[in-house]
């Protein structure tokens, strides 16, 4: 059923947001979403308190208006005249402040990786589908005009069957050295910040972007830029989950207080045999991020997010660059949705990006675990690994957990 929020919403034909998590990325959601005509940002969500300040000074400086300001994201969703969130937090935040926001009759737009671990996902495009909302995540190149050409083009056998998607991505990550346990800072409220992980003591590589590579928050590399690619080779290969999976690695070239890899490779595979393959580098490259999808009739190389390369059979020589679809505005795609309440518009709806992200949950454990791991997508559990099982989840702090949801 449609919310009154939704009503007010339909009334106005405007949608008031509130963005949870305004650092780097939900700073870029304030800029983005206050240019959308008839949106409005209603309120900023941060635990730490000078950061919600910070804002809050922003939107009313460039929008004219005054926000709402919070620490504590449940008091922004009890508000009957906010239509969406936009969730830009800590990974290990993203799926319960999702789930919460439909709960309370919100749309919501999930920063990737749109989960922590696999049955966080799962439980959240549940919650889209039970509560009847839009929910969208942040992998944009759904909406570049070059990526929606290519995939249609691929969908459409442009080099025939795909048999490989290979991905490079160089992160190029110095050393985050050792900070000392202490007590958190006061502007921050640390319980908040912690939500559903562990009890455990503050220190600074946590706050405020290298909790990346403590797996209690975060997903590595390959949960922070790799999901990106993933996505659009999934996207490319048009396919689910794989049932073979097998990831080597490590932290190279330092020690450092950080628990994720800073160089990592994971093959995927399907029981045709199809595989995509990944690399991801954090030390010293001069390689550019950049895929590779080889079928049978040709191989195409993309390089950026605007060039690309395309041969056919033995021939050296590339084919001639084709002028690319005029591109979609991602964020306004959503707002579009909460409007519109058509789901099949969404250019990265909730489910695909889950998949996208699941990649990712998988390739860590099978790292992790340091083995190749089978997978049944059917019943969504590994074959006879009960160790890889217990990664698909984690003990939630209460009363942070994340719900089952039942359809």
């Amino acid at each position: 059923m449609m919310g009154t929020s939704h009503l007010w919403a339909q009334a106005n034909d405007r949608v008031r947001l509130a963005v949870v998590g305004v650092g780097g990325r939900g700073n870029d959601h304030l800029k983005v979403f206050s240019k959308i005509d008839k949106v409005e940002i209603a309120a900023v969500v941060d635990p730490d308190g000078n950061r919600a300040e910070k804002a809050a000074q922003w939107v009313l400086q460039n929008t004219g208006k005054r926000c709402k300001v919070e620490s504590d994201m449940r008091r922004a969703f009890e508000d009957k005249e906010i239509d969406g969130v936009t969730i830009a937090t800590t990974n290990h935040w993203h799926a319960l402040s999702a789930i919460w926001a439909m709960q309370a009759g919100k749309d919501v737009y999930v920063e990737k990786p749109v989960s922590h671990n696999f049955f966080e996902g799962q439980q959240l495009v549940n919650a889209s589908r039970r509560y009847n909302r839009i929910a969208q995540g942040g992998t944009q190149r759904r909406s570049y005009g070059m990526f929606m050409m290519l995939m249609k083009m691929l969908h459409e056998g442009l080099i025939g069957d795909i048999y490989l998607a290979k991905w490079v991505f160089p992160g190029r990550r110095d050393t985050i050295g050792f900070k000392p346990y202490e007590n958190p800072p006061g502007w921050l409220n640390w319980d908040l910040w912690l939500g559903p992980a562990r009890e455990q003591q503050y220190h600074g590589n946590l706050v405020h972007y290298n909790w990346h590579w403590f797996w209690d928050f975060g997903n590595g590399e390959l949960g922070n830029n790799g999901i990106h690619l993933v996505d659009v080779a999934r996207w490319a290969l048009n396919r689910g989950l794989p049932s073979k999976i097998y990831s080597t690695g490590g932290r190279y070239g330092y020690k450092d207080q950080a628990e994720t890899p800073n160089t990592q490779n994971v093959t995927w595979r399907y029981p045709d045999g199809v595989e995509m393959v990944a690399e991801l580098r954090g030390l010293y490259t001069s390689e550019s991020m950049s895929w590779d999808f080889f079928g049978t009739k040709g191989h195409l190389h993309i390089s950026s997010d605007k060039d690309y390369k395309l041969t056919f059979g033995r021939n050296k020589q590339p084919e001639p660059v084709v002028a690319p679809q005029v591109e979609a505005n991602h964020y306004s795609n959503f707002t579009d949705a909460i409007r519109t309440r058509d789901r099949s518009k969404q250019n990265a709806e909730i489910n695909e990006t889950h998949l996208s992200t699941a990649f990712c949950h998988l390739g860590n454990i099978a790292y992790r675990l340091g083995r190749e791991l089978t997978f049944d997508a059917s019943v969504n559990t590994f074959v006879g690994d009960s160790d890889a099982d217990r990664l698909l989840t984690r003990e939630f702090r209460k009363p942070y957990e994340v719900p089952e949801i039942k359809l």
